[in-house]
């Protein structure tokens, strides 16, 4: 066994504590105090610098060692998603209604599990900057790092990342250079009619029907317009209307997700809907209010850091270990706007076959906790020689 797995294996209890604290005080976007707090506090209590605050909940901690050149990155998400935990679990989530069930408090307690160690140990040379990231579930956290100065105030030649992927085989890491996730635009269409008792439907202007035809509409957009060699999605997650069989309610609202892996592409895509959406509000005599949230970029990894990446995985982990190229996925991350800034890489560790990520009954695997920590030690150590 590599001497970086076998000795960060031997701390697989300390990772375990890390990730169960963490999933037992769940926070949704931008609400991640605990986290923060009980991270920020580990990070002082092994020698960081610590930054807290940026982005809202964001924390920072550098480590500075010899006279090393070299400045990197390694990036972990904190949010939870606003789902109720499925799996009667000892260490289940605390907070009703929230839970992780994405794996980012594993993301979080595996790079926590790396900090102890490099600090303990200190063997390279250079600035060592672990970002923990709120509000990654919304596209959000990155870009309010970024805007509160992250790579002003922590330069860095090179910035990682990595995400657990029901599916694949547990403990195996992926990396594939080039474009691995789309871009997403999550919308919400608000129609506006004249609601009505509903027995006297020909008093109203009803936004349901019309936000019925827009969804069927809406799915027409990339069956008809987006080459089979392409890639689009265009998903209505969320049809809220009314509240009683017996009355024709005043509003409607849809609310989409769309994902792409073109630049081009994105914009037809959003060109439709937009042009969809007033067709049939004129259609139906409905008023119409798009609202476009934070939209997401496409991931694109560097691809000589990224092979670069897969020879330490490789050496740490053994051959077998490792897969490249790797999968590619139409889910999106805010990591991207990371990698547009400085060369990026961001690589996938199975969790095998368990529920997908933010589903109910979704469970890390936690022999991946050690694997995790063991790869973040070993490209903090290379990259800083």
């Amino acid at each position: 066994m590599n001497p970086i797995l076998e000795k960060v294996s031997a701390d697989k209890g300390k990772i375990e504590a890390h990730f169960h604290y963490l999933h037992q005080n769940p926070g949704v976007a931008f609400e991640e105090q605990a986290a923060a707090g009980y991270i920020a506090g580990k990070l002082r209590e092994w020698g960081y610098e610590v930054t807290e605050g940026l982005g809202k909940t964001g924390v920072v901690g550098q480590l500075r060692v010899g006279d090393g050149k070299a400045r990197i990155g390694l990036r972990a998400d904190t949010d939870a998603l606003p789902v109720q935990e499925g799996a009667d679990l000892p260490y289940k989530s605390r907070v009703n209604g929230k839970s992780h069930m994405c794996g980012h408090d594993a993301h979080s307690a595996m790079l926590l599990g790396a900090a102890e160690y490099l600090a303990r140990t200190r063997n390279f040379s250079g600035t060592l900057n672990l970002i923990f990231q709120p509000a990654e579930e919304i596209m959000a956290g990155a870009p309010a790092m970024i805007a509160d100065g992250l790579f002003e105030k922590f330069p860095m030649d090179v910035i990682f990342g990595m995400h657990n992927m029901p599916g694949l085989p547990v403990g195996k890491l992926h990396f594939t250079g080039g474009p691995i996730m789309a871009s997403v635009d999550n919308w919400e269409i608000v129609l506006t009619g004249v609601g009505s008792h509903g027995s006297m439907p020909e008093k109203s202007v009803d936004p349901l029907v019309a936000g019925a035809a827009l969804v069927m509409s809406l799915q027409t957009i990339v069956s008809r317009n987006v080459a089979p060699m392409d890639a689009a999605v265009v998903s209505v997650g969320a049809f809220l209307a009314g509240g009683a069989g017996n009355v024709i309610p005043q509003n409607a609202t849809l609310r989409l997700s769309t994902r792409t892996r073109k630049p081009e592409t994105r914009k037809m895509v959003l060109d439709k809907i937009r042009a969809i959406t007033r067709a049939t509000a004129e259609a139906y005599n409905v008023q119409f209010e798009i609202k476009e949230g934070q939209p997401g970029a496409i991931l694109i990894n560097d691809d000589a850091h990224t092979e670069r990446c897969a020879a330490i995985a490789r050496e740490t982990l053994g051959d077998e270990q490792v897969v490249t190229p790797g999968p590619t996925f139409m889910g999106s991350e805010d990591f991207a706007f990371y990698a547009q800034q400085v060369p990026g890489v961001y690589c996938f560790v199975g969790n095998g076959d368990t529920p997908n990520v933010h589903h109910p009954m979704y469970v890390f695997d936690q022999a991946n906790l050690p694997v995790g920590a063991a790869y973040w030690v070993a490209v903090a150590q290379a990259y800083l020689k």
